[in-house]
């Protein structure tokens, strides 16, 4: 499993698998959260099976599935909330994290200065400087 840290509250990872699961929970995290659609692609894990797990470990399960590359501004305003009232830490996770990075980016942009976003991202090994329009359209958003 390739967690990568963004913050003492969340850290993300490419599709993480059911036995992976148990992992997370001895690691400590608290909350799973699935960002990608189920049958995505061919052979990637149920997220029925995923949740399954993550309850038996007695870990918090939120699917909200978002279309790779195609982030919407709802889609930020359901993980806002969401990514501020889980208990923490969570763990996120994708295809390759990178939509988990991003949606984590844009909705905290809405409190948080944007060269900080793009640190802590790149710390994690994403460079997602392209969204700083996206951030700076976010940051007018407080909601």
């Amino acid at each position: 499993m390739d967690i990568r840290k963004i913050d003492d509250t969340i850290s993300v990872a490419p599709q993480i698998s059911v036995d992976d699961v148990a992992e997370a929970a001895r690691l400590g995290f608290k909350t799973l959260v699935a960002n990608r659609p189920d049958h995505e692609e061919p052979g990637q894990p149920s997220m029925a099976d995923i949740e399954a797990a993550a309850k038996e470990q007695g870990l918090e399960w939120v699917y909200m599935p978002v279309e790779s590359g195609n982030i919407t501004d709802e889609d930020v305003d359901r993980f806002a909330p969401m990514i501020r009232d889980a208990a923490k830490p969570v763990l996120a996770f994708c295809r390759s994290g990178t939509r988990c990075t991003v949606l984590w980016a844009l909705s905290a942009a809405r409190s948080n200065p944007a060269q900080e976003i793009f640190t802590k991202a790149r710390n994690a090994g994403y460079d997602i400087s392209g969204l700083a329009p996206r951030m700076a359209q976010q940051a007018q958003n407080k909601g």
